[in-house]
């Protein structure tokens, strides 16, 4: 059995497992990415407990909690920890490294394991994941795309993944489009802790002296914020913008929004959010147009009086070197043509 020093979040990926053993409300929010939820206590429990703790002592809520976690951990061995042989060996945390992991770990030790505990448990991971944004952040060499709304930035970028570039999909991770009709249906958007975690796992994986694409997106994607030091990097980096006619972006729009048409209520009721900005008199206008399934209309009216406006006043305002920017014409926005943006794109360099 090894004894070492603390383990700490950089030192994971050494381990055969990584088991949270919090409870599945407090995984669901944010855990180690490649982490299993193996509670020692699930929600109703951690509740029960809590709530003796407050009211009656603590050694009756040890003692009440202790029985729950005994239960719990002999289903964990029976299920899955069944079939690990005896030089598995697992990482494992809780809130902050203490009793919950611990016991777990005792557990597995006594069976014969090399369990060991995440000093600090999740809290030193959080730690982990803001440090490394602050750390690795000005160090990208970021190449943003930018272009009006309808222009294909996030197909361009994912097309610029699948040819080997390096990308931050940050509209991926907050599962989100990034604009006032980014939700995607049925598809709810993680938790800003775990936004964050994604951000920092995949800087974790980049290569800091090659180039890196991202999307040029506002401080908020969604009601998910962007980190601080990433919308920095963003603003002062070198711009790419991609340029489409009007035309080939309505078009665009048809096919990559046309989801939109399925819950025209919906749409109307999203739209009604512009109306401090339109007017009530065009906020009516394309709710009619939504309700009534006419996309092609409203889509076009949506680029003219609000996307393109916006677009065109904030540019400047938000990126240090917009006016030093690239150009990348994208006269075909179909599946083949976007391929061949991104391979101008990667031709910049």
């Amino acid at each position: 059995m090894s004894h070492h020093r603390p383990i700490r979040p950089e030192d994971r990926h050494q381990f055969d497992a990584l088991i949270d053993a919090r409870s599945p409300a407090e995984y669901a929010e944010d855990h180690i990415p490649g982490a299993i939820n193996c509670p020692v206590l699930n929600d109703e429990e951690r509740a029960i407990v809590g709530t003796i703790y407050v009211q009656q002592s603590a050694f009756e809520a040890r003692r009440v909690g202790g029985a729950m976690v005994a239960a719990n951990l002999a289903h964990h061995l029976r299920t899955h920890f069944a079939d690990k042989p005896a030089h598995w060996r697992p990482l494992v945390y809780c809130w902050r490294g203490g009793m919950r992991s611990g016991s777990m770990v005792q557990w597995m030790r006594l069976v014969g394991w090399d369990a060991q505990q995440l000093a600090g448990g999740y809290k030193s991971f959080r730690r982990h994941v803001m440090t490394q944004i602050e750390t690795l952040v000005p160090q990208l060499e970021l190449r943003v795309l930018v272009g009006a709304t309808g222009s294909a930035k996030t197909r361009v970028l994912q097309q610029l993944a699948g040819m080997g570039a390096q990308v931050l999909d940050l509209e991926h991770y907050a599962r989100h489009k990034g604009s006032l009709l980014g939700a995607l249906p049925g598809v709810p958007q993680p938790s800003q802790k775990n936004f964050e975690t994604q951000i920092a796992t995949a800087l974790e994986a980049l290569d800091l002296s090659r180039p890196v694409y991202v999307e040029g997106e506002s401080a908020r994607i969604g009601r998910l914020t962007v980190p601080v030091p990433l919308v920095q990097r963003l603003r002062a980096a070198a711009c790419i913008e991609i340029e489409a006619t009007p035309e080939e972006r309505l078009a665009y729009l048809l096919r990559d929004y046309a989801y939109l048409g399925d819950d025209p209520d919906a749409l109307a009721k999203r739209l009604g959010t512009l109306t401090e900005l339109q007017g009530k008199e065009v906020v009516q206008r394309w709710q009619a147009w939504a309700r009534a399934g006419e996309l092609s209309a409203l889509f076009a009216e949506l680029m003219l009086l609000h996307y393109d406006p916006h677009y065109g006043r904030s540019q400047a305002r938000n990126f240090t070197h917009w006016e030093t920017r690239q150009r990348v014409g994208a006269p075909d926005l179909s599946p083949e043509g976007i391929a061949g943006v991104a391979q101008a794109v990667l031709a910049l360099e």
